[in-house]
């Protein structure tokens, strides 16, 4: 889900995210990530890893290849969520990278999160999404949530093998999130929700949910408040067990299937007034602002696909049974490593950014519209390499292409990213 232009024309230029009552700028927003990151350099982006970093990378890939790529086929065909092997990446120390270590989490950073999401995505993208549903679930609490909710609901991600989820979308308000209809309108010391989410995912999995919805219900300017979406918005964390909460049917999707994606309705729910992040009015912008940390390692998921894209590609070339000639298997695979390479560049580089307390947007916008673009057409292309053999389930580039199209469509579609990546050039150009 993301943003629709008339959406983004209704904020400020500078995006301010607030904190416990009190209003921070973005670069104030952005120097708190530091205190979240706590492993980052300031002597510039480099491509080498640390040897801490590369043996974070190495226990990824082995593990990706051990445990998660010779199950990656099995678990999709059956559309069954990988519990087993998510709590057991849990215990090796592959997942909450991002949680502070007073939480219990590993306090690192985004690069050292899109490190790992590249060697998961090798294996298989949606059981990289149902790691990092935790990240973009629990982002919004770590941007402004007070000390007491942090540690209640961080440290319940570090303590157990559990999940989160981030609940925004709505049948009608994708991209569009100044059409949110769920309401919570506050009673006393509670809030009671009311509304329905969908294409959640691990909704039927997280033991909570941060959950925005619109406590200021007046139709402003007569067009149903939407113009005023970052004011009437508001963050909570609402916890799947509590009375009223009603989580729908798996969905079947074309890929990522192991990812477990469900509608949630909320009827009547009591959310005490103490699980509301931050104040009223600020749920919007905490929204947004994670997704400046998330989409490095959305894209990160993507060229982990393509590399596998790749892989598949070359074996099946060096193999023998590639019929095209050489100067059409040439352009296949440069295109590919090309297009790999790139998006990796700018990946890190996003990723990198955000880490070092310097905003991102642009450069997030643009990994996570490469990369998703890039992956599509490596799918693409090394069906195409393949031939005939391409279209069937038992050779793996099948599975990849179904899964590579939702990279162009979740956490902003690749036609918002634009819109996003041509905002920022236009605002500092007038600047």
């Amino acid at each position: 889900m993301s943003l629709s232009m008339r959406t983004w024309m209704c904020l400020s230029k500078n995006l301010r995210v607030c904190y416990s009552g009190r209003h921070f700028s973005q670069r104030q927003v952005l120097e708190s990530r530091r205190t979240h990151t706590e492993s980052y350099t300031t002597t510039g982006y480099s491509f080498d890893f640390t040897k801490e970093q590369q043996k974070l990378k190495e226990n990824a890939k082995s593990f990706a290849r051990e445990e998660i790529l010779p199950l990656a086929a099995k678990y999709d065909r059956a559309g069954r969520y990988p519990r087993e092997i998510l709590d057991e990446a849990w215990h090796r120390g592959l997942t909450n990278h991002h949680i502070p270590k007073k939480y219990g989490g590993a306090g690192l950073g985004t690069v050292e999160e899109c490190m790992v999401a590249v060697e998961l995505g090798y294996a298989c993208s949606g059981f990289t999404v149902a790691v990092e549903a935790n990240s973009l679930g629990s982002v919004p609490l770590l941007i402004g949530g007070d000390e007491q909710l942090k540690k209640k609901y961080l440290t319940m991600l570090t303590e157990e093998p559990t999940r989160c989820a981030y609940a925004v979308t709505e049948p009608s308000a994708g991209s569009d999130v100044a059409a949110i209809r769920t309401r919570a309108v506050k009673k006393g010391d509670e809030y009671i929700l009311n509304g329905s989410k969908m294409w959640i995912t691990s909704a039927g999995e997280a033991d909570w949910y941060f959950v925005l919805a619109r406590t200021d219900c007046s139709d402003v300017n007569g067009d149903g408040g939407k113009l005023a979406a970052n004011k009437t918005l508001s963050g909570f964390i609402v916890e799947r067990e509590w009375p009223g909460v009603t989580v729908g049917r798996k969905e079947l999707n074309m890929g990522q299937r192991v990812s477990d994606t469900r509608g949630v309705t909320f009827d009547d729910v009591r959310i005490p007034a103490s699980n509301l992040i931050g104040q009223e009015g600020q749920g919007f912008k905490l929204a947004m602002a994670a997704f400046d940390q998330t989409r490095p390692a959305v894209a990160a998921n993507a060229i982990g696909l393509a590399e596998r894209c790749l892989d598949e590609s070359v074996k099946y070339v060096l193999d023998g049974r590639c019929e095209l000639n050489e100067h059409a298997i040439s352009n296949y695979i440069s295109n590919m490593a090309t297009g790999i390479e790139g998006s990796k560049a700018v990946m890190y580089r996003s990723a990198w950014m955000i880490d070092n307390g310097q905003r991102n947007t642009y450069y997030a916008s643009i990994a996570k519209c490469m990369a998703a673009e890039m992956a599509n057409k490596c799918a693409a292309d090394a069906v195409e390499l393949f031939g005939l053999n391409g279209l069937n389930a038992d050779y793996p580039v099948e599975k990849l292409m179904r899964d590579a199209k939702i990279f162009q469509i979740y956490e902003g579609t690749s036609q918002i990213q634009r819109i996003i990546i041509s905002r920022e050039l236009l605002n500092n150009a007038r600047q």
